[in-house]
């Protein structure tokens, strides 16, 4: 019963002491988490503020790109992710004082991916910057050139544009890498066969009437060369010295 009552009392009093030795680590952790996320609130803060004083919206109006650009909510999406990055940066000491070493190592590997984010967010932003205007002209194109689909085929634009934009995005933050490489190489192969096919069969009649243009137009200048050819060549006849007549005038000359 002693040898009971002993085991108990010296388990209560190791745990005991194990929490009171812990809790300055714990302290010491929480004490660093706060701090990082007062810093990435700060940071959050002065990443929208400077995009509100640079106010993108009014410089890309004034280079007359207003419509085709929309900051919209892309600061706000990049201050979130500034805030994130600070806060794991902060955190991930804090876990490590806590004695968590997995928790640490996934938390490294989300601290370095986040860079891809950054370029990610960056591509898309372009992306659709770039898909608005390639919109634009070829809705401008096709209404210069009287065609009645230019809604649809700058709508085609758009899209086909913000499509690969997303593919690109996705590859950049390692989702199914591999199967978004095949599925582009698919489409593009899938464009370039579109493409000869309906230029070949679309154009097969074109090219039909532009050779029988040709043969017709070198059936009618044929006379015309042969003719040409003719003269040539008895002018040149003409212009030949005779022999004999050169003989006998220097003969007449002796």
């Amino acid at each position: 019963m002693q040898d009971l009552g002993y085991t108990v009392s010296s388990t209560i009093t190791g745990a005991i002491t194990v929490l009171i030795s812990y809790i300055p680590r714990f302290l010491g952790g929480l004490v660093i988490l706060l701090v990082g996320l007062v810093v990435a609130s700060a940071l959050k803060e002065i990443v929208e503020r400077l995009f509100r004083y640079l106010n993108l919206d009014r410089w890309f109006g004034r280079a007359n790109l207003g419509k085709l650009v929309k900051v919209g909510d892309w600061p706000a999406i990049l201050a979130e992710v500034v805030r994130w990055a600070v806060v794991i940066l902060f955190l991930i000491p804090a876990v490590d004082a806590w004695g968590l070493p997995q928790v640490t190592n996934v938390l490294n590997e989300l601290l370095l991916y986040i860079p891809n984010v950054f370029v990610a967010v960056i591509v898309g932003f372009v992306g659709l910057v770039l898909a608005n205007l390639a919109a634009q002209v070829v809705r401008t194109a096709a209404e210069g050139m009287g065609s009645t689909g230019a809604d649809l085929l700058s709508t085609v634009a758009r899209y086909a544009i913000v499509f690969f934009t997303a593919l690109v995005v996705l590859n950049q933050l390692g989702v199914a890498q591999d199967l978004i490489r095949i599925l582009f190489t698919g489409i593009v192969a899938m464009l370039a066969l579109a493409g000869g096919l309906a230029f070949g069969l679309g154009g097969q009649e074109r090219a039909k009437r532009t050779l029988d243009g040709l043969n017709q137009k070198i059936k009618e200048e044929r006379p015309k060369i042969e003719e040409r050819l003719r003269q040539a060549s008895e002018v040149r006849s003409g212009n030949k010295p005779n022999p004999s007549s050169n003989n006998k005038k220097r003969g007449g000359r002796g």
